[in-house]
């Protein structure tokens, strides 16, 4: 049986994806397949999907824009491998991610998922922060606490950073498409109850990040789905049934293209890092920002501070 499955999702993904697919196609951890479901495209990926002939890549095509989470329920449902690995169109995994992340879990059958260090990065691949796990999680450990904050202990520094137990997966009840957004926690507050998670303490995943990110534009419905997540995870702790926290969730759909302010806010948030890593590209960003919203005062702040970099 084929150790890892690879699902990653794709739309319009033409500008990133020959970066994406060559951080995956060089693991040094061959046994996988890498299964990619495009969600209606209409630019080049496609076609330049198909130029890859490795045996080890396998297409699927939505027959439409259906989102994230369908997607991701196709491709888990087309698994073939032992683990589940995430990826994410756009980002990059360094060439032992997939060897390292295995290897935890082919030595300790009780872990039901792991992650590592995410490397964050502006969407030319400047070098924005990383966000490394709680040092409890460097050892195998129950995730999940109901009186710890969010009722989680520690948990994947990204969700294109996990890999888990497809059989772990499947018990928990994989994806739900009622998280149109957010799926990633309601997944890991379930899977968490069927096994210990353990996290690696490198920068083995690099995330991109854009102003058109799904966290910035779509921010409170992912807000809103995160309270019905942890609601839902205290129900299930209770002995009650989810159902209609489930059935709330559903009726919270995709939001609109983000307007001007919240693409202001995404150029913010880059531009931010930046300044506070002293990189002199934090001024094209938060110039980008005020042009966008001029009513972005903390742009306009931090701007000026930039004024000063060498």
């Amino acid at each position: 049986m084929t150790r890892i499955s690879v699902v990653m999702t794709v739309y319009n993904s033409a500008a990133t994806l020959v970066e994406t697919m060559e951080s995956i196609l060089g693991q040094t951890e061959s046994d996988f397949e890498l299964i990619v479901v495009d969600d209606g495209s209409n630019d080049a990926t496609l076609r330049m999907l198909a130029r890859y002939d490795d045996a080890r890549v396998r297409i699927l095509r939505n027959a439409g824009n259906i989102g994230l989470t369908r997607s991701l329920i196709a491709g888990c449902a087309a698994a073939r491998g032992m683990c589940i690995a995430r990826h994410d169109a756009g980002d990059r995994s360094h060439p032992d991610r997939f060897r390292k992340q295995w290897r935890l879990l082919d030595n300790d059958p009780r872990l039901a998922l792991v992650s590592c260090a995410t490397e964050f990065v502006g969407p030319n691949s400047e070098y924005l922060f990383t966000s490394r796990p709680a040092g409890i999680a460097l050892r195998p450990i129950e995730m999940l606490d109901p009186a710890a904050t969010n009722g989680i202990v520690a948990g994947p520094s990204h969700h294109g950073s996990a890999m888990f137990r497809r059989d772990a997966y499947e018990r928990a009840g994989g994806y739900r498409a009622e998280w149109y957004y957010g799926q990633d926690w309601d997944l890991w507050y379930r899977i968490g109850a069927e096994g210990l998670f353990q996290s690696i303490d490198e920068p083995l995943y690099v995330a991109r990040v854009t102003p058109d990110s799904i966290s910035g534009s779509a921010r409170e419905a992912q807000q809103e789905l995160a309270k019905l997540s942890h609601a839902a995870l205290m129900a299930r702790a209770r002995g009650e049934s989810d159902a209609e926290i489930v059935s709330a969730a559903s009726r919270i759909r995709k939001t609109p293209p983000p307007g001007r302010a919240a693409r202001a806010r995404g150029l913010y948030f880059i531009g931010e890092a930046l300044r506070r890593n002293s990189d002199r590209r934090a001024r094209g960003y938060l110039g980008a920002a005020i042009r966008t919203d001029p009513l972005q005062w903390r742009a306009w702040l931090r701007y000026a501070q930039t004024v000063a970099m060498r």
